[in-house]
């Protein structure tokens, strides 16, 4: 068996999703996600003009050797651009072997350990009544857990995650199309001051069976990150993200010696090198990888092996930015992980993308049950993405009141 041809594809509903389709000679074909957020061109381009030449003639089902050919065989390793790039064609090749065997791709895993996969969603609001509104909107849905993000008071734009129309609270996406970036202002003290207010008023409001999620989105400096966490450690939180920017990896050691509170980090990661020494020194309890930009099935899969040694549990990244392709493959993951913790879901079910990616996987009361189709169980319609074509777009660029640039 052999790889014939493989074709790049950019473009979807208000998302500049990048989907590889990997052909066969013996008419099988296997579906990836390369969508790097914001930066779609890039990864489409390394596989059209890097990697696809060298794909042509290999067989499809030596998914291991392909991807140590395209991570060890290249001198400058790793980073996101390359390693979407790896991740869509390891995807499509796992949803190749799935087919050949009559799976669901879970079954290459080892089976399942759970029937539906716990999810949560991202509730906002631009001051706290509003956020109230969209819990409750969740809630009626059948969710269990929510992330929970809030206007701050004063503070001159919205702070991360927060609608800018007060009442948007269905289905919130960001859409980040625009000629240069749009610039947000962010004040640490409003947010610090704040934020364990609001948590203090939903859970007063909303008990404590509900699972609350914040994230930080980097934005604070490892003393005022121990700070918070210490302080909003009493709302039992099902986790803190992002408290610190990943980079500097030893600033999680000062937040653990001054809170409990369980931390979730990782969704900029794209190796396991990245995240080998939070989990081994256990300074995280949720680590949050995509199978796209983390490489892939075969990297990702290394990582959470890893993560379950040290009992670290998953909670992958689920924005809208990763296609139906991703969320499948991370539900397959998520069906068989022994380690499983949660994943994000911004809803991705408009009647668009289901006419782009049809699939038979559900979403039912807060949990995701993965189809027993075949591979990855998601299609890809050529015809309905030639509607779409690249729209460029930028994150925002973040500054502190004096000009100051600051963690997006």
């Amino acid at each position: 068996m052999k790889i014939t041809s493989a074709k790049v594809f950019v473009g979807g509903p208000k998302k500049n999703y990048v989907t590889l389709k990997i052909m066969t000679d013996e008419g099988v074909y296997g579906l990836g996600d390369a969508t790097l957020n914001c930066r779609e061109t890039l990864p489409a381009h390394y596989l059209q003009e890097y990697l696809i030449p060298c794909l042509i003639g290999k067989d499809p089902r030596n998914s291991e050797d392909i991807w140590q050919y395209f991570y060890r065989g290249a001198y400058f390793r790793r980073g996101p651009i390359a390693m979407a790039a790896f991740g869509a064609i390891d995807m499509a090749l796992w949803d190749i072997k799935a087919k050949l065997a009559g799976m669901p791709l879970y079954q290459l895993f080892g089976g399942k350990s759970r029937e539906g996969a716990l999810l949560y969603a991202h509730a906002t609001g631009k001051d706290i009544a509003d956020l109230e509104d969209s819990i409750a909107f969740y809630l009626d849905q059948g969710y269990k857990a929510v992330r929970v993000q809030c206007g701050i008071p004063d503070m001159p734009t919205s702070s991360y995650g927060v609608s800018e129309t007060k009442g948007d609270v269905k289905n919130y996406i960001t859409n980040f199309v625009t000629n240069v970036p749009a610039e947000e202002i962010w004040d640490t003290e409003k947010y610090m001051r704040y934020m364990p207010k609001a948590l203090d008023r939903l859970r007063d409001k909303f008990g404590f069976d509900l699972k609350i999620l914040h994230d930080v989105h980097h934005r604070l400096l490892p003393r005022e990150a121990a700070e918070f966490a210490k302080e909003v450690e009493q709302y039992k939180l099902f986790w803190l993200e992002d408290p610190t920017p990943a980079e500097d990896q030893d600033a999680l050691k000062f937040l653990r010696q001054h809170s409990t509170v369980p931390v979730a980090i990782g969704e900029v990661f794209n190796s396991i090198y990245d995240c080998n020494h939070l989990i081994q020194q256990n300074l995280i309890d949720f680590i949050r990888v995509c199978c796209t930009y983390a490489g892939g099935i075969t990297h990702v899969k290394r990582i959470v092996d890893l993560a379950g040694l040290h009992n670290v549990r998953t909670g992958f990244h689920g924005a809208p930015s990763h296609s139906p392709l991703c969320m499948a493959a991370q539900a397959h993951l998520n069906a068989w992980a022994p380690n499983f913790g949660i994943q994000e879901y911004l809803v991705l079910g408009t009647p668009e993308c289901d006419a782009l990616f049809p699939s038979n996987h559900t979403v039912k009361d807060g949990m995701f049950f993965v189809s027993d189709e075949p591979g990855l169980g998601v299609d890809f319609d050529e015809k309905e993405a030639a509607r779409y074509e690249f729209q460029r777009g930028y994150h925002p660029v973040t500054r502190l009141q004096d000009g100051t640039v600051w963690n997006y």
